[in-house]
């Protein structure tokens, strides 16, 4: 029986900690990994292509479809943001604010990525359980797909998830009858149309609190995608914004606080 939901990981930032960027220098570590979802049923698989091009169709002179974040100006951003909230899907992010993570807190390889995937992965799982009642085709399962990253071993992250699921912690609150441990996989960011709207879903909420080279954020792009962000009874920050550590304890300024209201 085939997967009843499908899951688009990306991410924004890195994972390096030391020598955050300052405001007016180029180069440095991101003070922000921000890991997001989209999530939809499978019946739209063959959606997803319609989808990207309905946010390419918009950009005027735009030479090929492919979208990447990063490459938009402001107004095509925007544009972008506004078009993925009206689809029937439903983002989730955890963003990790580095600068309080103690040096030598994560030291092996990928280990803070692997960290925030698994509260990702929690969510995700939530998420496909609370909707099952709506989704009767599929059995009930989600597949996972990555945007390929350099250096990053999927067959550890399956065997990590393994691992997790053979060794039950009280603090590991993955609902593992919708986890399908053996499908996770990569795709490259050009072969999917899928991982190009959650590439925008990750830079949108990473811009919401990571300073450009001028110290600013822009908040814009993730309050347009509040629509498609899961919560529960209007709880966003346990369900669809996951920060670490708590957002109490990350140093926010006050553009990064107005994110947090947002979705408080």
């Amino acid at each position: 029986m085939s997967h009843s939901y499908l899951a688009y990981i990306d991410e924004s930032g890195d994972d390096g900690l030391g020598n955050f960027r300052e405001p007016g220098r180029r180069g440095g570590s991101s003070h922000w990994l921000v890991l997001s979802a989209c999530v939809f049923r499978q019946v739209y698989s063959l959606e997803a292509v319609r989808w990207r091009d309905s946010i390419s169709d918009k950009f005027v002179n735009k030479k090929s479809r492919t979208l990447h974040f990063m490459e938009l100006n402001h107004g095509q951003r925007t544009v972008a943001a506004q078009t993925i909230a009206t689809l029937p899907l439903r983002t989730i992010s955890v963003m990790a604010a580095k600068p309080p993570i103690p040096l030598g807190a994560y030291s092996a390889r990928n280990q803070l990525y692997f960290y925030m995937a698994r509260y990702l992965v929690e969510r995700i799982s939530w998420l496909c359980r609370d909707h099952r009642p709506q989704v009767p085709e599929g059995d009930g399962r989600v597949q996972i797909t990555f945007s390929r990253r350099g250096g990053m071993s999927y067959e550890k992250f399956r065997s990590y998830l393994a691992h997790l699921k053979d060794q039950p912690d009280a603090a590991v609150k993955i609902h593992w009858p919708v986890i399908d441990i053996e499908a996770v996989d990569a795709l490259d960011h050009k072969k999917s149309a899928s991982l190009q709207l959650v590439d925008a879903v990750a830079s949108s909420f990473a811009a919401a609190v990571e300073p450009d080279f001028y110290g600013n954020c822009e908040l814009r792009y993730a309050a347009l995608l509040r629509p498609v962000t899961y919560h529960r009874n209007g709880n966003y920050l346990s369900y669809g914004v996951k920060v670490v550590p708590r957002y109490q304890d990350c140093g926010l300024d006050a553009q990064q606080t107005r994110f947090i209201e947002l979705f408080k």
